[in-house]
């Protein structure tokens, strides 16, 4: 659309938003909410032109703090009781037929702050005229009813699905998109006013993380970046991929590691791969769940995110998922040849930040069963045509940790002991887990048993090796794509794996699970619950919405052993194991996933170790379903629960003509040859 036409409506919008703030025609107490609702947009328009008018470049730190801070102000935790962005505080003030879907719009208008920043005129412009629309029919003498309502926005979200779902997949493979990578490569990271150019929420931990980066010598940073890119290479290389058909390489990380991530541009521009960044979703129809995918600051408040991540239960049917899947289709096809030369993602992940304990409230959207149906269906058909532009077999990834100065006042010795572990000796590791995978490629199954208050009691089939001497079922996984170094890994044979899971006290992508308790029969899950809430029918919601996510059930799509008892003992001297993200954590005990096999999407590339065995557990009896409909054997997610050493009894491996190989029994590894592991468990 021309400039000048969008430009036109954004003047007349404003003008009626303007309007709006000063108008008593809606009754109260929806009055109340669009008065406050159309001045936190002017606010946003303000900050649309003082970028776009270059006047915040002379800000001071402390104006920009203040400035940032008022962003964000109506959603801080302090604040939040009384903000229509709280769908409790909405039904309360506007009743349960209005107020959750106007918190939903509120929520919405959140937005504006990412594309005041990035200069996003269509977006800001087609959000500012839903606000009117919906406002125009509360001007009526008659309320609207909710149906009224949830059209607009359910046609507001279909029709501009071709703006804000084709913007997601193109920022995503075009490097031209690069107003992250341009704050990266051209600011002065001495000065931390940089922090502010995302728009994103800046609190003391980015400043501070930011300052410690500043405070780090050169070799060490350098030697971060390595680390980084040299496991993203690596990855290519062991995976018999070729990396030189790639152009770009998506970056994520959070504000305040900036150092590091223009080392790793310049190493990756080294490769031939120049950097796709972009922001953790703006929109509801572009997020999944409460996961920020992308570059991200501060997160405002976590129950904000949490009150508002099925938000989609207004809008999802059959025909807006048909509708979302064709526009995906189609901006793929436009930027085919970029999607083509993508390479796949380099995430730099965090670990410290505070608990987070999620209140569940009943005001809140929850997707009914048969839009939980239509999200898995949609999420597992966005994977298929993603996979079909940006091909499975020919990219690859990697993912590193650092803790952030949240966790608390041993931040620079844990920063500095994550690094000595994310770069421990690769050969050393090699050679003992090859010994393990020795042991357990003789065996049929595995047995897996906790102690004390964990019940774990998992058996664990393994696939036959036909060819003992050329095949293996397990990746002797070093530090290439998941760095740090430390596990052997294998996707099991699913008839004859049950038997009981738990974990007493587990942080999965963020979230908190007492008791995690996981039932299998045949590798999939038939029974679940944890013990977070005082109702067991919230405890079961809780486990199927986030570890299930939303599906009925799940395979068991891989079975590990973690051996970095070094980043085990860190955990426990700095008394951080709740802490630690799922990355380290996986390599510090057993590990089990749900959903999709390690190995999804690339189950026909062959994978050698480097004793030149192919691991030819890539399949289970899910993914072989692929090769009639790739609709039946993914699901899109994939859930690493680790039994961490102090709950684990004994792991066990069973063979065939009746021999016992035991390979960790009490509170050690008992396995010749891997001796070494118990310097860091004693």
């Amino acid at each position: 659309m021309e400039r000048t036409v969008l430009e036109e409506r954004d003047a007349l919008s404003m003008e009626r938003l303007a309007s709006i703030t000063k108008e008593h025609t809606a009754q109260e107490p929806f009055g109340d909410y669009f008065r406050k609702t159309a001045s936190f947009v002017i606010k946003m328009d303000e900050v649309y032109r003082k970028i776009k008018d270059g006047k915040t470049e002379s800000y001071t730190l402390e104006q920009w703090q203040a400035f940032n801070q008022s962003l964000y102000e109506d959603i801080l935790p302090e604040n939040y009781e009384h903000s229509y962005g709280n769908p409790k505080y909405a039904v309360e003030k506007l009743g349960e037929v209005h107020g959750r879907i106007l918190s939903f719009l509120y929520a919405e208008l959140y937005a504006l702050i990412g594309y005041a920043f990035e200069q996003r005129l269509h977006e800001k412009v087609i959000l500012q005229e839903l606000l009117i629309e919906v406002y125009n029919c509360f001007e009526e003498e008659e309320l609207p009813g909710y149906r009224r309502i949830q059209q607009i926005i359910y046609w507001f979200e279909s029709d501009y699905s071709e703006i804000t779902v084709a913007h997601r997949i193109q920022e995503a493979v075009d490097p031209k998109l690069d107003f992250a990578a341009k704050i990266v490569m051209e600011s002065d990271l001495k000065d931390l006013r940089y922090l502010y150019r995302y728009g994103e929420y800046i609190t003391e931990n980015e400043r501070k993380m930011a300052e410690f980066m500043n405070s780090l010598d050169e070799e060490t940073v350098e030697k971060m970046a390595s680390t980084f890119t040299e496991g993203y290479r690596i990855g290519f290389v062991l995976g018999g991929k070729d990396l030189s058909k790639k152009q770009t390489v998506n970056i994520r990380y959070m504000v305040g590691f900036e150092r590091m991530v223009r080392l790793a541009i310049r190493n990756f521009e080294k490769m031939g791969l120049k950097p796709v960044i972009y922001r953790a979703a703006l929109e509801r129809i572009n997020k999944k769940g409460v996961h920020r995918i992308g570059y991200y600051g501060a997160i405002p408040n976590r129950q904000f995110d949490y009150d508002h991540r099925a938000d989609q239960a207004i809008y999802l049917d059959k025909a807006f998922m048909e509708r979302r899947l064709g526009v995906m289709r189609s901006a793929y096809e436009n930027y085919k040849t970029l999607a083509n030369g993508h390479a796949g993602p380099a995430c730099i992940d965090t670990f410290g930040e505070p608990e987070f304990y999620p209140q569940t409230k009943p005001e809140a959207y929850y997707l009914s069963d048969k839009q939980k149906k239509l999200q898995t269906q949609m999420d597992n058909e966005s994977v298929q045509i993603t996979n079909r532009y940006i091909i499975g077999k020919e990219r690859s990834f990697t993912i590193i940790a650092f803790p952030v100065p949240e966790i608390g006042a041993d931040f620079p010795e844990i920063f500095k002991e994550t690094i000595r572990i994310n770069t421990l000796d690769y050969q050393l590791y090699a050679d003992i887990q090859q010994k393990l995978i020795d042991a357990l490629d003789q065996g049929e199954s595995v047995h897996v048993l906790g102690k004390g208050e964990n019940h774990t009691d998992m058996h664990i089939a393994l696939h036959k090796l036909n060819d003992p001497k050329k095949q293996t079922n397990f990746e002797n996984c070093v530090a290439d794509v998941n760095i740090p170094v430390g596990e052997v890994f294998t996707s099991p044979i699913l008839k004859g794996t049950s038997g009981i899971l738990e974990a007493c006290t587990v942080y999965l992508e963020g979230l908190k699970y007492e008791k995690l308790h996981l039932e299998f029969e045949d590798g999939m899950v038939k029974a679940y619950t944890c013990k977070n809430f005082e109702q067991e029918e919230y405890n079961q919601n809780y486990v199927r919405e986030n570890v299930l996510a939303n599906h009925e059930t799940l395979p068991i799509g891989e079975f590990a052993i973690g051996t970095n008892t070094a980043a085990y003992a860190m955990a426990r001297e700095y008394h951080i194991e709740g802490k630690l993200p799922i990355l380290i954590a996986e390599k510090t005990g057993p590990h089990f996933a749900v959903g999709d096999t390690c190995y999804s999407w690339a189950e026909d590339t062959p994978v050698y170790n480097p004793d030149k065995k192919e691991i030819i557990a890539r399949d289970n009896e899910i993914s072989i379903r692929r090769k009639e409909d790739p609709g039946e054997a993914y699901f899109g997610h994939h859930l690493d629960i680790t039994i961490p050493y102090d709950e684990l009894g004994s792991i066990e491996v069973q063979c065939a003509d009746g021999r016992r190989i035991l390979i960790f029994a009490d509170g050690k590894f008992v396995l010749p040859g891997t001796e070494e592991l118990n310097r860091f468990l004693n």
